[in-house]
């Protein structure tokens, strides 16, 4: 299938407006786009008060509005926090007069302290004035939700039969599998119910934002959401691509698969870049295992190792502790059977041939130990699974940033 990247992030899809500010460290976005709805959360057993009010508003399977802030997480807030995070969804509905019972609230920053609603309504005031479909409201959202973030991250897709894909994201620290400190919100004009969108939104985040360790710290306060506003024009997008072979009205399941993933992939790989403190991405790649649930174990073993991380920080190829990793990772290994591979996007050096230590080039893998992203491959040659995670390297501005987060 050929699916194209554009721009425009969320306000490339047909019926979603958006906009955001930030004052020093405090943001607030809002986006309006009503349609059918789906969610994934933390699996932090702390869960923030906006996190349990969304999954209460989602059980109606529709959204009009997602409204999030940024420098407060409204987390370990108690009852308080919830009354909250329940009148920003009051101030999100207000104005065009919705039901705040489909209204999505996320907020991310520090943890244990109550939200400052009066900055939140100020900042409402300008946000709303200025919601516009152009692309300059996705971009203002996307900052506005930023916190360590160091730019804001946006993707989006069109299909062949012209449906689109857009979301936005945030997350730099305390992100591990599982999902981090991180909120993404994506959107599509496909017509689907919530269920299927449900069902798409698990299979991709699996893939994509499941697979990315900045630290290994699990936050409270992670989602990922999805609307469809149903507004794609699929006869003019079928008339566009040429594409005959599927039912006008409906978006091909297995294209729009893809298509998320495509969005969830690209923003995944943002958030490894932007990691607190990092100065390069790692991407390991695990193919050979036992099982697909094996490579998994032992990619994000890879990304997860502090020796790993900090080896690659400092440019130094020490790929044993590589090795090391997939071995503690609980996949099934034979150590005479694996193959490891560094390489850039330019070129690739092989360390290690099913068991055997391989003679390399200095000059190439100094060049590769120089680049920006670092691919790990492994062969575990044992079996067919394979995965790949995202990761960044483990930095003194790491230690630093999170040292002075509230100071």
């Amino acid at each position: 299938m050929q699916l194209k990247f554009i721009d425009g992030g969320i306000c490339a899809v047909k019926g979603v407006s958006a906009w955001g500010v930030k004052q020093d460290k405090y943001g607030l976005a809002l986006i309006r786009a009503d349609g059918s709805a789906a969610g994934v959360f933390t699996r932090n057993r702390v869960i923030a008060a906006p996190l349990i009010l969304t999954r209460k508003h989602l059980e109606g399977g529709r959204l009009s509005s997602v409204i999030a802030n940024s420098g407060n997480a409204n987390a370990f807030t108690g009852p308080e926090g919830i009354e909250d995070a329940r009148d920003m969804a009051k101030l999100a509905a207000k104005g065009p007069g919705l039901d705040e019972r489909t209204v999505a609230v996320a907020s991310t920053g520090i943890i244990g302290h109550r939200l400052d609603l009066d900055i939140i309504r100020s900042q409402m005031r300008d946000v709303t004035a200025g919601l516009t479909e152009s692309a300059e409201g996705s971009t203002a959202a996307a900052s506005a939700i930023m916190t360590t973030d160091t730019f804001a991250k946006e993707a989006a897709v069109e299909l062949p039969d012209g449906t689109r894909i857009g979301g936005i994201a945030k997350g730099s620290g305390m992100i591990a599998p599982n999902m981090g400190t991180m909120l993404a919100f994506l959107y599509t004009d496909a017509a689907m119910g919530a269920g299927e969108l449900g069902k798409h939104l698990k299979r991709a985040v699996d893939k994509s934002f499941n697979m990315v360790v900045v630290d290994g710290d699990t936050s409270t306060n992670d989602m990922v959401l999805i609307t469809a506003t149903g507004q794609m024009d699929h006869a003019v997008g079928h008339a566009k691509s040429h594409k005959v072979s599927h039912t006008i009205g409906h978006t091909d399941p297995e294209e729009f698969g893809q298509g998320l993933k495509a969005v969830c992939t690209a923003l995944a790989r943002m958030i490894a870049r932007d990691g607190e403190g990092a100065t390069r991405l790692i991407e390991a790649r695990v193919t050979g295992a036992a099982s697909e649930s094996d490579a998994v174990l032992a990619a994000k073993a890879v990304i997860t190792s502090p020796l790993v991380k900090s080896a690659i920080f400092g440019r130094d190829p020490n790929w044993g502790r590589v090795v090391a990793a997939v071995g503690y990772s609980d996949a099934e290994m034979e150590p005479d059977r694996i193959s490891l591979t560094f390489a850039s996007n330019h070129s690739s050096v092989m360390l290690v041939e099913k068991g055997r230590i391989v003679n390399t080039s200095e000059d190439t893998l100094k060049e590769i130990m120089d680049s920006e992203e670092v691919i790990i491959s492994t062969d575990l040659g044992v079996g067919s699974g394979c995965a790949t995670a995202w990761g960044c390297d483990l930095s003194y501005d790491y230690v630093r940033i999170n040292a002075e987060y509230t100071t």
